[in-house]
């Protein structure tokens, strides 16, 4: 069973907007602070945004600190990146995670499928 699902990925745009969503499967994964990370073709997967369980502690890589924004809803075990003014160096799969709270992927020990995103110039 995979614990984290990602989806909401797709073709846009430069400036417009894409909500991922990412569902996981259980109470153990939900009841964990939760990540965002990206990785480009042929570059290393690098920190999008975290936020804690409760919802309260949120962190943005710069490149994505003021266009983006995480949230989650513990209700539904579900986590949120929105994602506006899309350029196309955001482009790339997108993967959620769940552990510990984290710039560092290490931090993480469940990891989701990826979904891709992709903005054409």
């Amino acid at each position: 069973q995979v614990p984290l699902v990602e989806s909401g990925g797709g073709l846009v745009q430069a400036g417009d907007s894409l909500r991922l969503s990412c569902a996981a499967s259980g109470r153990t994964v939900s009841r964990n602070a939760m990540g965002w990370f990206r990785q480009a073709p042929g570059k290393e997967r690098e920190f999008v945004s975290a936020i804690s369980w409760s919802g309260i502690s949120k962190d943005y890589a710069d490149s994505v600190k003021g266009r983006f924004t995480i949230s989650r809803d513990n209700a539904k075990d579900t986590v949120y990146l929105q994602m506006n003014s899309l350029k196309p160096e955001d482009a790339a799969v997108y993967y959620c995670a769940a552990g510990s709270m984290s710039w560092n992927h290490a931090d993480y020990r469940y990891w989701g499928q990826g979904t891709q995103v992709t903005v054409s110039s």
